[in-house]
């Protein structure tokens, strides 16, 4: 797409809005994918996979007794790797929620009131793209 004469903010919506329908053509062929894995240094994360692939709860965080359950955004589904351990995959056709509903899960599991320099534990995205058939 061009556009003529156009000042620096109108070239960058047109670029914005071009993106946006180019990941709508990758999500409804290809479809997006977060990995994201557990990590833990003493008390192992456990998540539980529920109500088909649309939720997601989290026990044992930091040994809090305390479940952590996050509710995947609309088109987005959640399952267990089957080849790694401790890693989830969240899977979906819309690109902004399939990064919110990551974004959901890694703010769940932030560490509070303690020295976030050692206390790394929690749920981190290691790769994210297009999900290739």
């Amino acid at each position: 797409a061009k556009m003529y004469f156009a000042k620096s903010k109108q070239l960058s919506m047109l670029r914005s809005v071009c993106s946006h329908i180019n990941n709508l053509f990758d999500g409804v062929q290809k479809k997006f994918e977060y990995k994201m894995r557990l990590v833990y240094a003493h008390f192992p994360i456990n998540a539980t996979i529920t109500n088909g692939g649309k939720t997601l709860e989290i026990r044992n965080f930091l040994g809090e007794k305390r479940v952590r359950t996050i509710v995947m955004l609309e088109g987005v589904k959640v399952e267990k790797s089957t080849g790694t351990k401790d890693e989830i995959i969240i899977t979906g056709t819309d690109i902004d929620c399939t990064s919110r509903s990551a974004a959901l899960v890694r703010q769940s599991c932030l560490v509070k009131d303690k020295d976030i320099r050692k206390f790394l534990d929690g749920v981190y995205v290691s790769s994210h793209g297009t999900l290739e058939d």
